[in-house]
């Protein structure tokens, strides 16, 4: 895999970070893409065996998602695996919330997932390559308190299906990734009603999945050529599978959870 290239948005943190950590042991090439550059550098002397790129990008920024790939092709000359990693979340009632935090979520979320793939799709077409998206359960079903992360969640998800028929003679490799509830920072970073940060989590991020764990599965999902990956059995598959049959019992269910977490916007 010494000249396999994958490129990873939001590898500063959580997931990211995980699956940076992943690909550079099993010996991809990397260029790795996040808002925080100090972050970066930092992860990038840790692997210090591996031929790694730091680009601080904003994905809300189609000229830095463009620059992206550009630098990438600069480096490495092609372009393997694009996981579109980055994700803001958010945690407050619609009825509350000022609208501008849900332009932001789609524009992180859904808008960067749609530019980075845009630049990069043309050498993933010609190495036959695979475009990720990591997506969440609530990509799947609805998730109370945040209707602004699940929006652009079920988008991403049906731009990737979409994308994958599209392409599905020219031997592109489609896989939406959807974790249940990971530990990693996404929840400090979560905005409230007013569009700040909330500062801390919620959770109790030691009784949730790691995100090597979730890196870990990922990697063997790309690996396989899977088209989805859903995580956890209770959070991620039974809940779907449940929502098919009989939607209002994860309805009922997400309510009661989001309802107990401290602080909760459930009144």
């Amino acid at each position: 895999m010494k000249e396999k290239v994958v490129i990873i948005t939001g590898a500063s943190s959580g997931i990211g970070e995980a699956l940076a950590r992943k690909y550079a042991a099993e010996g991809y090439k990397l260029a790795l893409a996040a808002r925080r550059y100090d972050r970066l550098e930092k992860l990038k002397q840790e692997l210090p065996h591996s031929d790694v790129l730091i680009v601080k990008t904003d994905v809300t920024r189609q000229d830095d998602c463009r620059n992206l790939t550009d630098k990438t092709l600069e480096r490495f000359g092609r372009i393997d695996i694009l996981i579109n990693n980055a994700g803001l979340s958010m945690r407050a009632l619609f009825e509350e919330v000022e609208l501008d935090v849900l332009r932001r979520l789609m524009d992180v979320n859904f808008w960067g997932t749609v530019y980075c793939t845009k630049y990069a799709l043309p050498e993933l077409l010609k190495n036959r390559g695979s475009v990720v998206g990591v997506i969440s359960v609530a990509g799947h079903v609805g998730l109370a308190g945040r209707t602004g992360y699940a929006a652009s969640k079920f988008a991403v998800r049906g731009f990737f299906n979409t994308l994958r028929i599209e392409n599905s003679k020219k031997g592109l490799h489609v896989l939406v990734a959807a974790p249940g509830f990971t530990a990693s920072e996404v929840r400090l970073w979560a905005l409230n009603a007013k569009g700040e940060a909330q500062g801390e989590s919620p959770r109790k991020e030691n009784k949730m999945m790691s995100a090597q764990s979730c890196a870990d599965h990922i990697f063997k999902a790309v690996k396989r050529r899977r088209r989805e990956l859903i995580l956890t059995f209770v959070q991620g598959k039974l809940t779907v599978l449940v929502s098919k049959f009989w939607p209002s019992l994860p309805d009922w269910v997400a309510y009661r959870v989001m309802a107990r977490e401290p602080d909760s916007p459930f009144k």
